[in-house]
């Protein structure tokens, strides 16, 4: 049982990077960017070739990063030079990207059994697979939000926050919002190939189809992580996001436990992040309705 809670745990530190790398466009920018969809794969296909190829694990997850954030500004562009809506620059992305995962790889899946990964390199330190997962897990799961922390504290970083919060007032400062909104779209498609690249090394293969419903898993933890923690600040917002990908992982081990079929699992996402988006409005009716009734007495 504790070998589970390990392997729930871990996989939830695994998946938070993706989910900070979705938290940067859907709540800094507001925007709903659909091309990590194919970013993740991406990012998975391009570590697992290297991999394959005998590269280190290290280089492998840097091309990935490089690989991801070549596939963000794509989408950057296509939003902020060629005035195409944010959601349909994405969707155009993210299709593709489905041939470019299948000339990257050469075919539909790549096995990374008996090759070196991440988590072989740690062997030394005479490991579970599973406590190997969770130390590289948690490592990247401290080491991403501390980085994309410091950035925030930057004058770009903030200029980048002020974009989606204000954007009338950061182009009233003499800040190019469309450099911003292309700067954010980078590094958070750069951070969810990140997380495809983890994760295949984890899975031990890369699919060029590993990347459908990754919005909704990563939108999944960043909302289970808001509601359930707090969004009050940056350094909260971070925090909650990781948090938040545990607890669903979590919740999709305890459902699996309880003999919910893994094919109803994307259907089981779906309805979870749509109750948490109606909390607030839910929340803020019954205090309204609380104040009503004081009111009356």
């Amino acid at each position: 049982m504790s070998d589970l809670i390990v392997s729930t745990v871990a996989q939830g530190l695994l998946w938070s990077v993706m989910a900070i790398g979705l938290y940067l466009t859907f709540r800094t920018l507001l925007i709903a960017d659909l091309s990590v969809e194919g970013t993740f794969p991406l990012g998975a296909a391009v570590a697992a070739v290297l991999l394959d190829e005998k590269h280190s694990p290290a280089t492998a997850i840097f091309a990935a990063g490089i690989a991801g954030m070549l596939a963000g500004a794509v989408t950057g562009l296509l939003h902020t030079k060629l005035k195409i809506p944010a959601l349909l620059a994405g969707i155009l992305t993210m299709i593709a990207l489905y041939s470019v995962n299948l000339r990257v790889m050469g075919k539909a899946n790549l096995s990374l059994l008996n090759t070196d990964t991440v988590y072989t390199s740690l062997a030394f330190l005479n490991l579970s697979p599973n406590m190997t997962t969770f130390v590289v897990g948690l490592i990247i799961a401290v080491l991403i939000p501390v980085l994309l922390y410091m950035f925030f504290g930057t004058e770009i970083g903030m200029a980048l926050r002020a974009t989606g919060n204000n954007p009338q007032m950061i182009r009233a400062m003499g800040v190019n919002t469309d450099n911003m909104l292309l700067l954010g779209l980078v590094i958070s498609n750069g951070l969810v190939a990140v997380a495809g690249a983890f994760i295949a090394q984890n899975n031990g293969f890369a699919d060029v189809g590993m990347g459908v419903g990754t919005i909704v898993i990563g939108l999944a933890s960043v909302i289970i992580g808001e509601v359930l923690f707090g969004s009050k600040s940056v350094k909260n917002s971070l925090i909650s996001v990781v948090l938040g990908s545990i607890v669903y992982r979590i919740v999709i081990a305890v459902v699996l436990y309880l003999g919910m079929p893994p094919n109803d699992l994307k259907l089981f996402t779906a309805i979870l992040v749509a109750i948490a988006l109606s909390l607030p409005l839910f929340k803020a009716k019954w205090d309204s309705r609380k104040v009503g009734v004081k009111c009356y007495e």
